[in-house]
């Protein structure tokens, strides 16, 4: 590994990084951003009723509640916008850093932008680096900080929502420094956030957004921040990872990382689309009272955490393999509609769906999220189809029609009754 001051070679990497923006990715961030409000004011509708005493007694402010009518203060508007724009797992992400982006960069991009009077050509750029910090700092340290129980969407995404407030309020390469420093001090989340029942996966990356407000703000003070955050002996590296790599942080490379991320057509965890995509595939031949029993074959990294059938609600529908897989095999679809509320036929065929580790497809991961579906019916028929790229990743991209459609369900979505009262 080389050696070296690693927060210093990552400020320097991305200060250079800056200076290779061009329009098309500029238009990429465009996207991004677009792709972003429409999901945070969907999610907004969703969570209205459990937001109510909070914000009641929030001050106002100059940033925007995406979706709530009213704005606040930058740190809360940031925390509140970011949990509701993953509410839906319809937000962005990328396979190659195993993260969600536009949650926690955007939020607090949109609260700097706010409480600053930032213009656009400044917040694309903070999204283009936000998205190239969160991405090349996770890259260096997965899988192994998944597999440590981290969500680095929280911990990474923190970073990422620092350096992308940062550069666009026009840092230089010393506060950016500063800013880096205070963000992995601030980094955080665990997994075990989304297990069982629970609803508040969301909060790993609101906290990460407020927290990003913070620490960018902290840049433009005179406190002297610690040699190496990164890699000193008890600093992000040693705490979040058994290991890192030194190229993929900080190493020349093509292009930017806002360029390989995935737009989510289907309303599930990201690690069950391919498997949603292949059962989609194969609903025209499924007669659904014939189905005897089904296989998911996965890569590793898509099957812990993702293997429940045992639904309670929403938020674990969503992170369900087999409830998407049943609800694609049933309908052709995995919509937010057969989320919110979850299907009951699909809640009665998941039990029937098993998944499970394929190691060939574990040694492609992350260079291609593979899954395979095997439908075995009464009557002895065995139906099977593989995916490589879900819809949305750069290799399966999503039509602009496709896009459109996405945005007016979005749109169109309204919560069930007891969830806006």
């Amino acid at each position: 590994m080389p050696s070296g001051n690693m927060q210093d070679r990552f400020a320097g990497y991305l200060s250079g990084k800056a200076r290779q923006i061009g329009p098309a990715v500029l238009a990429k961030a465009a996207d991004c951003r677009a792709d972003y409000l429409a999901v945070a004011a969907a999610g907004a509708r969703k969570n209205r009723a459990k937001w109510r005493d909070l914000l009641s007694r929030c001050p106002d402010g100059p940033v925007p509640l995406l979706g709530c009518g009213r704005c606040t203060d930058g740190k809360t508007a940031a925390l509140v916008n970011g949990f509701n724009a993953h509410s839906l797992e319809l937000d962005d992400g990328q396979r190659f850093a195993m993260i969600h982006l536009g949650a926690c960069v955007i939020s607090a991009i949109e609260s700097v932008r706010a409480e600053c009077g930032l213009g656009e050509d400044a917040v694309l750029k903070g999204i283009v680096m936000g998205y190239e910090a969160a991405c090349r700092l996770a890259i260096a340290i997965q899988p192994g900080h998944k597999l440590k129980g981290f969500h680095a969407s929280g911990t990474c995404g923190t970073v990422g929502a620092a350096v992308g407030g940062a550069f666009a309020l026009g840092m230089d390469a010393g506060q950016l420094k500063r800013v880096i420093a205070v963000a992995a001090g601030s980094a955080a989340g665990m997994l075990e956030i989304q297990e069982q029942q629970s609803e508040l996966k969301p909060y790993n990356l609101g906290r990460a957004a407020m927290d990003g407000v913070a620490a960018a703000f902290m840049g433009l003070t005179g406190f002297v921040p610690p040699d190496d955050m990164l890699d000193g002996d008890r600093g992000f590296f040693k705490i979040f990872s058994d290991g890192f790599d030194a190229d993929k942080l900080a190493g020349p490379a093509e292009g930017f990382e806002i360029e390989r991320i995935y737009v989510k057509p289907y309303a599930s965890c990201r690690h069950s689309h391919s498997a949603v995509e292949a059962a989609i595939r194969l609903h025209p031949g499924i007669v659904p009272g014939q189905i005897e029993s089904v296989l998911v074959e996965t890569y590793r990294l898509g099957v812990r955490g993702h293997d429940h059938s045992d639904i309670r609600g929403a938020a674990s529908a969503k992170l369900s393999t087999p409830y998407a897989v049943a609800c694609a095999l049933l309908h052709g679809r995995a919509d937010l509609s057969l989320f919110e509320p979850p299907d009951p036929a699909a809640l009665e065929l998941a039990p029937k769906i098993r998944v499970a580790e394929n190691a060939g497809f574990s040694e492609l991961c992350p260079a291609k999220r593979v899954a395979a579906v095997t439908v075995r019916l009464k009557d002895g028929t065995t139906l099977r189809e593989q995916v490589d790229y879900a819809k949305g990743e750069p290799e399966n991209p999503m039509s602009p029609e496709e896009i459109r459609q996405k945005r007016a369900m979005l749109d169109a979505y309204l919560p069930t009754t007891e969830e806006n009262p």
